[in-house]
C-alpha cells in the first residue's frame, strides 16, 4: 500500500478519495466548531468566496493526514478540458477585494501518479494561493489505475489541461501571466511539460521527481510505484523512460526546484537538475510545500510573489 505520510490510508478511504468527485460546499458550514458564512459573488458562471481562512503556523514535516484535515474554501469552478470524467480542472479565483486580471498559477497535484490520491489533498494550497490574489487552475488527470492513465496518458492530460488555460480569460484570468507548479509526481509532470510549454513565465517543482529513471530504482512506496506508472521497468521500456524523464531534456529557462531536507519520499538528489535553481529548506518534509501553515509554503509564496510582482 502506498502512503504519502507516516500512516497508510486505509483501502476504503483511498478508494473513496479516488472515485468521489469534490463535494459542493454549503453556504453555511461547520468546521472546527466554527460557523463560516460564505458570501458568494455570482457573475458569468463565476463563484468567488470572500471569507479568509487563517492557516495557523505549524512545525515542519507535516503529515498527509494533517493536510487532508485542513479547512478550505470549497472546490473551485469545475471545467472539463477533455471528454473523460477525470479530465477536468478546478479554477479558484481571488475574492472581490482583488480586481482582475488575476495572475495565473497552474497546479499539478502529486500522489505517486496513483489514483488512490486525487486532487482534494491540494484544496488548502489552492485556497491559500487564491487568498493571496492568484487564480489557480488545478488539474485533475487520469492516473495509474484509471483507464487511460499511466504513461503517456497521464502526461497527455497535463498537456491538454495546460492548453485549456487560454480559455480562462472570461473569468478575469490573465493567461499571459502564468506560473506552472507541480508537487512530487505532479512536479515530475510539471517539469516535463515545462521542457516544451513556452507560455509559462516560470516552472516550480515542489519535492519534484526530476529523474524518473533513477527514482524507479528506489525502494520506498512511491519509488516502487514508478514501474506501474510507466507500464514496466527501464530494462523493458528504455525509450519510454527517456521520453518521460525531465533529466536529459532542456528545462524551462526559469525553473525552480524546492526541496526539504527531511523529505523521506523524494531523495534530495532529485533537486539537482542542470539548468535549474535549487533551493533546500532545512527540516522541511514532503508534504510541507502544500500545507499553508508551514515555513515551506511561506517560502513558495515569496518566490511566486517575486516572480509575479504581487
Amino acid at each position: 500500500m502506498v502512503s504519502l505520510g507516516l500512516k497508510p490510508i486505509p483501502f476504503a478511504t483511498a478508494t473513496q478519495i479516488a472515485f468521489q468527485q469534490p463535494a459542493r460546499e454549503p453556504l453555511i458550514k461547520l468546521r472546527n466548531n466554527t460557523f463560516y458564512l460564505l458570501i458568494l459573488v455570482l457573475g458569468t458562471s463565476q463563484c468567488r468566496v470572500d471569507y479568509i481562512i487563517d492557516y495557523a503556523d505549524v512545525p515542519s514535516n507535516v503529515s498527509f493526514e494533517s493536510v487532508m484535515a485542513l479547512p478550505h474554501s470549497g472546490s473551485g469552478i469545475e471545467l472539463n478540458y477533455g471528454n473523460d470524467a477525470l479530465q477536468y480542472g478546478l479554477l479558484w479565483l481571488p475574492g472581490t477585494a482583488v480586481s482582475p486580471p488575476y495572475p495565473l498559477i497552474v497546479f499539478v497535484h502529486g500522489g505517486c501518479w496513483l489514483n488512490a490520491y486525487d486532487i482534494r489533498h491540494s484544496f488548502p494550497l489552492s485556497t491559500a494561493l487564491s487568498q493571496a490574489g492568484y487564480a489557480v487552475w488545478s488539474l485533475e488527470y487520469r492516473r495509474t489505475g484509471d483507464v487511460g492513465g499511466g504513461w503517456p496518458g497521464t502526461y497527455d492530460d497535463i498537456s491538454a489541461g495546460l492548453a485549456y488555460a487560454e480559455n480562462l480569460e472570461s473569468y478575469g484570468v490573465d493567461t499571459g501571466d502564468l506560473i506552472l507548479i507541480g508537487h512530487s509526481a505532479g512536479g515530475h509532470l510539471a517539469l516535463l511539460a515545462g521542457t516544451t510549454y513556452t507560455d509559462a513565465s516560470a516552472v516550480i517543482g515542489l519535492a519534484a521527481i526530476s529523474n524518473i529513471i533513477d527514482y524507479a530504482k528506489g525502494s520506498n512506496d512511491c519509488e516502487t510505484a514508478t514501474p506501474q506508472f510507466m507500464g514496466g521497468d527501464y530494462a523493458e521500456l528504455p525509450d519510454n523512460y527517456e521520453l518521460a524523464n525531465p533529466t536529459g531534456n532542456i528545462p524551462h529557462i526559469n525553473t525552480y526546484l524546492l526541496q526539504g531536507t527531511a523529505d523521506e519520499i523524494v531523495p534530495l538528489v532529485q533537486a539537482q537538475l542542470e539548468g535549474t535553481r535549487h533551493i533546500l529548506l532545512d527540516d522541511a518534509g514532503h508534504m510541507d510545500w502544500i500545507h499553508p501553515g508551514t515555513e515551506a509554503f511561506s517560502l513558495l509564496l515569496s518566490i511566486i510573489q517575486d516572480l509575479g510582482g504581487h
